[in-house]
């Protein structure tokens, strides 16, 4: 499988909320650098996003694919309903890089959080 159809297929597990799907995709030292739940392993991340969101709804616009190294990245929509019903829409830039064997080591998540942080915080109160 090439790096954009691991992509395709990382946003369609993660829209699906399916964490066994998702976390396959990692290698098992994997990073997730995220605007609103800091640097964690992946595991953790999408145990802890999962257990925030009751559903997600993402529109890919395009995928960029470094000719040079293993990295890429995914520009989408993301509509993120909370565990309490709360839902922000915003844009987002993921960036991957990948291992030589093709599985997702590190991804940093971009958005503007303005928004977002303040629909999460209230979830968290």
């Amino acid at each position: 499988m090439d790096i954009a159809d691991v992509i395709r297929l990382y946003l369609r597990s993660l829209e699906q909320g399916s964490y066994d799907d998702v976390v396959k995709l990692f290698a098992e030292d994997a990073m997730v650098i995220s605007p609103l739940y800091g640097t964690v392993k992946a595991s953790d991340f999408y145990r802890d996003l999962f257990k925030d969101t009751a559903k997600s709804k993402i529109t890919l616009l395009d995928i960029f694919v470094s000719k040079n190294s293993k990295c890429a990245a995914a520009h989408f929509r993301y509509e993120w309903t909370l565990k309490d019903g709360n839902t922000v829409s915003f844009e987002c830039v993921d960036i991957f890089e990948f291992s030589e064997e093709g599985k997702i080591k590190k991804l940093k998540i971009i958005y503007d959080t303005y928004e977002a942080r303040r629909v999460f915080e209230r979830l968290k109160e």
